[in-house]
Formats: C-alpha cells, sequence, structure tokens
C-alpha cells in the first residue's frame, strides 16, 4: 500500500490524521461541550432503560428509484474508483451499464458494496489502493471509467490544502485513463475545484494532461434539479476519445423544480416541470407548523473531520434551516425505531442513517451496514446516486447507446 493510500486508510477520521488542526477552545467553550456531552449521553441511558416500547411510525414517502427508472440494459463495461458507498455506481448500473469493478481504499465501503451487490468485483482496503493498481489488463475493455476522487483538498471542510494535501488524487485518475484508455470518462468533485483558486493547478494535473488523447467538457449539476431534496452543488469533467462522441453530449437538463421550497426564490423557468418533495414530505414526516418544506443543507461527511461523529449538520446556518425544517441533524441513528426511542432536545424529528440515505437519493433497499458514522461518512462523500444516472444516460447517448 502507497504511503498516500496508508493515510487514508489508517487516518480517515483520527487526531494523528495530517490535516487536522485543533481548535483553540477557550475554558469556556470547553465546559460548554463537555456538559452538552454529558446531557446528551444522560439522555441516551435514560432512552434505554425506558419500558415504552418505540413505535416506527413513518416511511418515506419519496422512492429515489422513481427518480432514476432503469433502462433496458446496453452492458457498456464501467469501471468505478474511489466508488465510497457506490452513488456513481448505482447511477450507472440504473442507466444500463455493465459493472467491471469498484475500488476504494475503505474497508467500510467495500462491504456496502458487497452486500448490496453480492455478485460485484469489488476491490477494497489495501486491495483497493488506486496508486498500487497496474490498470494495463483493463486496456480496451473498458467504455466508461468514473469516480469522484476525494474532495476534501478542494473542499472548505477540507481546508483546501490542494495539492499538498495527502489525499489528493487526481494524478491516479489521470494515470488510470491513459493506462485503460476507455471510450469516456467521468470524474465528479465539489464545485471549488473548477474555482479561480485550483485553475492552474487543474490545467497542470488533469485537464492538461488528459486532453491530449480526450475531448474535456466540464458541467455543473444540482442535486435538487433532479429530485434529490438536498442543496447539493457539484462539478463533472466529461472527456471523450473522439471529438464525434463529445459533440453529440448534452448535459443532463432538470427534471424537478424546486422554486416552491427555496425562500425568496424567482419563478422557475422550468414551469412545465414537476414539483419535486421537500425533506419533511419525503422522510414521511407531517407538515410542519407553518405547513412549510423545503430543501436539506448539503449532508457532512462525516469522515471529512479529525474525529468519529453522528452528525451531518455542515455549519451555523445550516443549523438554521434544519431548525426551520423542524428536523435534528445531529447525533443521527442507526434506525428509525432507535431515533423515536431517543427523542432530541427541542422536539424536532430525529434522523436515522436510512433517513440521510434517501435525503441524499439512496433507495431504501440500499444498505450501508457497520458504524453509524461510517455509514454517514460513505452517505455525504457519495454523489447523489440520481444525478450520477442523468450523467451515465447522457454519456450513453453520445456514446450512441
Amino acid at each position: 500500500m502507497t504511503k498516500a493510500a496508508e493515510t487514508l486508510y489508517d487516518h480517515a477520521g483520527g487526531t494523528d490524521a495530517p490535516w487536522y488542526q485543533g481548535q483553540d477552545l477557550t475554558d469556556e467553550r470547553r465546559e460548554f461541550f463537555r456538559q452538552r456531552s454529558q446531557t446528551s449521553r444522560a439522555a441516551k441511558l435514560a432512552a434505554l432503560r425506558s419500558d415504552t416500547v418505540p413505535v416506527e411510525t413513518r416511511r418515506p414517502r419519496l422512492d429515489p428509484c422513481a427518480l432514476m427508472p432503469s433502462i433496458a440494459t446496453h452492458y457498456l463495461p464501467a469501471l468505478s474508483l474511489f466508488s465510497g458507498g457506490g452513488g456513481l455506481d448505482l447511477g450507472f448500473e440504473r442507466a444500463g451499464y455493465a459493472h467491471v469493478a469498484s475500488y476504494d481504499t475503505l474497508a467500510a465501503a467495500g462491504a456496502t458494496l458487497r452486500v448490496n451487490r453480492p455478485s460485484w468485483e469489488v476491490h477494497a482496503g489495501a486491495d483497493g489502493d488506486v496508486c498500487a493498481i497496474d490498470w494495463q489488463p483493463y486496456r480496451g475493455e473498458i467504455a466508461v471509467l468514473h469516480g469522484g476522487p476525494p474532495c476534501q483538498p478542494f473542499s472548505v471542510a477540507g481546508r483546501q490544502r490542494g495539492e499538498s494535501d495527502q489525499r489528493n488524487m487526481l494524478p491516479e485518475f489521470v494515470r488510470a485513463v491513459r493506462a485503460v484508455r476507455p471510450l469516456a470518462f467521468v470524474a465528479e468533485n465539489v464545485a471549488a475545484l473548477a474555482g479561480p483558486k485550483f485553475a492552474p493547478y487543474l490545467r497542470e494535473a488533469f485537464t492538461g494532461p488528459l486532453s491530449r488523447e480526450y475531448d474535456i467538457q466540464m458541467i455543473r449539476l444540482s442535486a435538487h434539479d433532479f429530485g434529490v431534496p438536498q442543496v447539493r452543488h457539484r462539478v463533472f469533467f466529461i472527456g471523450f476519445r473522439t471529438k464525434r462522441n463529445a459533440a453529440r453530449f448534452v448535459q443532463p437538463l432538470p427534471t424537478f423544480r424546486s422554486d416552491h421550497l427555496r425562500k425568496g426564490s424567482p419563478a422557475s423557468s422550468s414551469a412545465h416541470l414537476p414539483h419535486m418533495m421537500g425533506v419533511r414530505a419525503a422522510l414521511g414526516l407531517p407538515d410542519g407548523p407553518d405547513e412549510s418544506d423545503g430543501l436539506a443543507p448539503t449532508l457532512r461527511s462525516t469522515l471529512t473531520g479529525p474525529r468519529h461523529t453522528t452528525s451531518v449538520l455542515s455549519s451555523a446556518s445550516a443549523q438554521r434551516v434544519w431548525a426551520d425544517l423542524g428536523v435534528w441533524p445531529n447525533g443521527v441513528a442507526r434506525t428509525r425505531l432507535a431515533a423515536s426511542r431517543f427523542p432530541t432536545p427541542n422536539g424536532h424529528e430525529r434522523l436515522a442513517v436510512a433517513d440521510c440515505a434517501v435525503l441524499q437519493g439512496f433507495p431504501s433497499s440500499w444498505a450501508f451496514p457497520g458504524p453509524v458514522y461510517k455509514a454517514l461518512g460513505q452517505i455525504g462523500n457519495s454523489v447523489a446516486p440520481p444525478v450520477g444516472y442523468h450523467v451515465a444516460r447522457a454519456v450513453a447517448d453520445a456514446l450512441g447507446f
């Protein structure tokens, strides 16, 4: 295993991670966090000792599979790198592709993929280290190579250290593409990667080397445009080996309108599109006090920071949005049954892992085994499957399938 991959594998969350920067807390703030932790622990123990039998009273109304209807299989072979919890893999499968193999350094990601798709070839942990793979055997066998290289080097949450961050795997994605020579490739990342801060590095390390063999297009997509009830903006780099296929590529157009869910939003220019569900409707929650609903803030990956956490809260402003929705983003429970047994301090709805999966666009049948923080980390790091699905369909169309 390479040093970079070993760092990812062994220090995915931990105060000894090389990118960790501790907070300089005052004694007052330390005491505040200590008391909050003790209160939360006491409430949890009380809930576990309670004789009250919890009842799971809700079911999600949103079926993410309906956002990505399965199409006739064309069997275009797809190879997945940085597969994580399987967002792109699932999207490509629903779009008719034949899965060839998945690679990821996190053992938990491998467990997720194997439990959901036992027939897939999955390489995880040390076996999934893309830095150590000889890609030549795949040469001439792959139609589309896709993946989301770790976004932390380019995200605000990850400190935006770019090329100096050991988690930067863009060069490895380039190496794989040049070795495999697929008909097309799809790379996904945070929108900040396409900003001015990283423009020189992007040209030098990614688009520059690949543009010698591929015609590359960059598109920005938002998850809520495809029915996913979350504010999530991402950038996709899509490359085609022939100019003819590149010329036929059409960026996926929105399939839903969400202006009714965003306060102060101007009237949608896509008035012909159906209204999408908000968070409360999607999760099967009753209407809020003012009968309003909205989009969830971007779900935070619990593997981004230095400590294990079961919170998907990404910022102070996101806290206000969650509060308006009447949903508690901290202390996510393993199951909905467990969430109902552990009421929140303010009476808001506690999220379960399955709820977060739905808000990311994963169907209820897609399981995330293992500890809660690892499940949430995979969900928060993943490409929203319906978004990946529409990208996959657009690529297949451009390739003439």
